[in-house]
């Protein structure tokens, strides 16, 4: 399994996970910053951008397989204990890698995203119209593949666009290797309408948490949304830190200098 793997500065380690449909380019100017002091690792997550896209087994792109690829990428690269940022589908990588390895997670954060089984709790009535993508990519394989292969700039330029408060520096990048990245990134998000809900729900049932201290950045939900969210991880999260952030969903590459400070503040904790 190889990840493409971007790696600069030194220090202590801190991994920095992507989101849909995005690639480690992303948090270009956030990596910059944080690279004065720490060693920062950015990868393409397994069936994005560079990455290698494995055929799905039906586990192939579970959170769990994903977050075994980012330890074991610091370990390859001397660091047994790193401090987490994940953004979207990278938030999910970045919980699950901090749930299954407590004593190799030292600091979590998590960008603009609800736990899988939270957001799966959450989606309800005309509010979840929104996450239509979530319901289309759970479908079997099939279908959801042969929709998106049709009009793949459409598809993942939609959320490009109306996620984000305004152009994109990296958008053409992130519909070229989205557009080549479809079955995997199918995959997926089928893995978090199946899998990845067992597996937290396992976490939840036996009482685990997030040991190490947690920043969770989010927009501005509205207050009904935005107090729900804060109740929701403070069960997973006893240490936790919860800001809004002025910006939209894209918020490393929109607001990269708020960013960069919240995960210097969580560095500090």
């Amino acid at each position: 399994m190889h990840l493409n793997v971007a790696v600069g500065g030194d220090g202590p380690a801190a991994v920095l996970l992507h989101g849909f449909p995005q690639t480690h380019l992303c948090w270009r100017d956030v990596a910059v910053e944080l690279a004065q002091e720490h060693t920062v690792i950015v990868p393409d997550l397994r069936g994005y951008g560079d990455s290698d896209k494995p055929d799905d087994t039906g586990e192939t792109y579970s959170k769990r397989v994903m977050a075994a690829d980012v330890v074991a990428v610091a370990k390859n690269l001397g660091f047994d204990r790193f401090a987490l940022a994940g953004h979207d589908r990278g938030a999910l990588v970045a919980i699950r890698a901090a749930l299954d390895h407590p004593q190799t997670v030292t600091h979590l954060a998590s960008l603009d995203v609800f736990t899988t089984l939270d957001m799966w709790d959450v989606m309800a009535g005309r509010a979840a119209a929104v996450g239509f993508h979530l319901y289309l990519m759970a479908q079997p394989p099939g279908l959801p593949e042969l929709m998106i292969n049709t009009v793949p700039d459409e598809f993942f330029g939609h959320f490009l666009d109306i996620w984000a408060n305004g152009p994109l520096e990296h958008r053409e990048i992130y519909l070229e290797k989205s557009r080549a990245a479809v079955t995997s990134i199918v995959a997926d998000y089928r893995a978090s309408a199946g899998i990845d809900v067992d597996h937290d729900q396992a976490d939840r049932d036996a009482g685990n948490h997030l040991r190490m201290p947690v920043t969770v950045l989010q927009q501005d939900w509205g207050q009904a949304m935005t107090g729900q969210a804060v109740e929701r991880w403070q069960a997973w999260a006893p240490d936790l830190e919860h800001r809004t952030v002025n910006c939209g969903h894209f918020m490393a590459e929109e607001d990269p200098t708020t960013i960069t400070q919240a995960l210097k503040d969580l560095l500090k904790r």
